[in-house]
């Protein structure tokens, strides 16, 4: 069978449509994996929305430094911050579980992948050395201790400077880090979006230096 140039452009991106249900497929069996074997570190019965990646991404700008991003999962937040225009060389991506850990290797292998805990990342650098403008969270919080949450914060905070920012999201309707955490680390917390093409629907917060 022979095909006109046209034709072959045309088969090409059909090939490229039909591509993309079964990545997404591929990633939501990593993710279903990944929820069997630690329900509590997942925190949700379905990977991030498009929609919530678009709402907690909105306000980095690309070329204004790195993004730490805690909790890759399957990339979905990745996967827009690249759209967005950031080199993926700026883009630090935390994830625990070994498998997503492997699948974000595979799919960025221009990005910093660190297979380990949130809590206790050490980059090396402080006061903002290391060149991390903001931090996009997507980690289960309200399964974390409060411990925990004190040693993320002091984690994350460290390695971005003085304007350093962090977003979150949660399904409840308060923030999950508590006020008396993020006094201690001299932080206020600010409800920027509510994203309901999510499930469950999600709040977004942004954590700053007071």
């Amino acid at each position: 069978m022979f095909f006109s140039p046209s034709e072959h452009k045309e088969v090409a991106r059909s090939s490229q449509v039909l591509s993309i249900p079964k990545e997404r497929w591929r990633d939501r069996m990593k993710f279903i994996r990944a929820l069997i074997s630690h329900p509590l570190r997942i925190g949700a019965i379905l990977p991030s929305s498009e929609a919530l990646a678009s709402a907690i991404t909105a306000d980095l700008e690309p070329g204004s430094g790195k993004v730490l991003e805690l909790g890759s999962g399957t990339g979905v937040f990745t996967s827009r911050m690249l759209e967005m225009g950031f080199a993926p060389a700026d883009l630090i991506l935390v994830e625990q579980d070994a498998t997503l850990a492997a699948g974000l290797r595979n799919r960025y292998p221009s990005s910093t992948i660190l297979q380990m805990p949130a809590q206790a990342l050490d980059l090396g650098a402080s006061s903002g050395k290391s060149g991390v403008a903001a931090t996009i969270c997507g980690l289960p919080l309200r399964n974390m201790s409060d411990t925990v949450h004190q040693q993320m914060l002091a984690a994350v905070f460290n390695v971005m400077g003085a304007s350093g920012v962090m977003y979150l999201f949660t399904y409840g309707r308060t923030c999950p880090i508590s006020t008396e955490t993020l006094s201690a680390h001299a932080l206020v917390t600010q409800r920027t979006g509510f994203v309901i093409r999510n499930f469950p629907p999600a709040v977004i917060y942004r954590v700053s230096r007071k």
